[in-house]
C-alpha cells in the first residue's frame, strides 16, 4: 500500500515538473526590462517632447493668433488716418490694455443722451455719477437757478446724427478723448404758469455739443466721466 502510494506521488511529481517546464517555455521569466502594464487611462505623451528647461528655443506664436492690440490700432487708423486725433487714442490703447474705441464711441453716445435728459429733468442723482465734480457743481447751479424761477423743461431726445472724436491724448495719468456731438432734441422751457419761455414745441433743434470725458489710467474703475462741455465748435 505504501509503496502504491509513493508511486503515485512520484507520478505527480512529474505531471507537475513537466507542466512548469512548459508554462516557462513559453511564458519565460522576468528580466527587469518589461514593459509596465498598460494603462488605457493614462494621459499620452506627445509627439514631441519638449526642450529640456535652459535650451535657447523660442516658442512661434500659433497659427491664426495675433496680437489683439493690433485690432485695437487698426481700427483706430480706419476711423482716423491721421492727426491729434489718432496719435492720442493710439497713446491711451498703449496705456490701458482695455481700451477700444468702438466701446467707448458707444458709451460717449449713451452717456450724452442720459446727461442732457438728466439735466433737463433736473435729476442731479442721475448726474452725479456722470460728471467731474467742477462739471457737476457748474450743472447743479444751472438747475437751482431753473428751480428758483420755477422753471420746468419739456423735453424730447429725437437721436444723434453723428458723433466723432474731435481729440485725445494722455495729461498727467489722465486719459481724455474730446467727442463732437451734433443731435437733434426738442427742448421747451415753461414758467410756473405752464406758459412757453424758451423754444418750440413743435421744432426739433439740431445741436453740436463738444465734450470731453476722461479717466485715470492706471485707476481700477472702467468708466469715464464728462470734465468739460463746450457748446458748438
Amino acid at each position: 500500500m505504501n509503496a502504491f502510494l509513493d508511486l503515485t506521488s512520484l507520478i505527480f511529481l512529474v505531471i507537475a515538473v513537466v507542466i512548469f517546464w512548459r508554462l516557462r517555455s513559453v511564458l519565460g521569466t522576468r528580466t527587469g526590462n518589461e514593459k509596465p502594464p498598460f494603462d488605457p487611462f493614462a494621459g499620452r505623451k506627445p509627439e514631441i517632447e519638449p526642450p529640456p528647461a535652459g535650451d535657447n528655443v523660442v516658442t512661434l506664436p500659433r497659427e491664426g493668433r495675433s496680437d489683439p492690440r493690433e485690432a485695437v490700432f487698426a481700427r483706430i487708423d480706419e476711423a482716423f488716418p491721421a492727426g491729434s486725433a489718432n496719435t492720442g487714442l493710439r497713446a491711451i490703447a498703449s496705456a490701458d490694455r482695455n481700451f477700444d474705441l468702438d466701446g467707448f464711441m458707444a458709451g460717449a453716445r449713451a452717456a450724452y443722451e442720459m446727461i442732457v435728459s438728466a439735466f433737463a429733468a433736473g435729476d442731479r442723482a442721475a448726474l452725479k455719477p456722470l460728471l467731474s465734480r467742477e462739471v457737476f457743481d457748474g450743472f447743479s447751479g444751472v438747475i437751482a437757478e431753473r428751480e428758483g424761477r420755477g422753471e420746468k423743461i419739456d423735453f424730447t431726445f429725437v437721436g444723434i446724427d453723428k458723433a466723432d472724436v474731435a481729440d485725445a491724448g494722455i495729461e498727467g495719468g489722465m486719459a481724455q478723448v474730446t467727442v463732437r456731438f451734433s443731435s437733434q432734441l426738442i427742448s421747451v422751457t415753461r414758467g410756473r404758469d405752464g406758459s412757453v419761455v424758451e423754444g418750440d414745441p413743435q421744432r426739433v433743434a439740431e445741436v453740436t455739443d463738444v465734450w470731453t470725458f476722461a479717466r485715470e489710467i492706471r485707476s481700477s474703475d472702467p468708466n469715464w466721466k464728462l470734465v468739460a462741455t463746450d457748446a458748438g465748435g
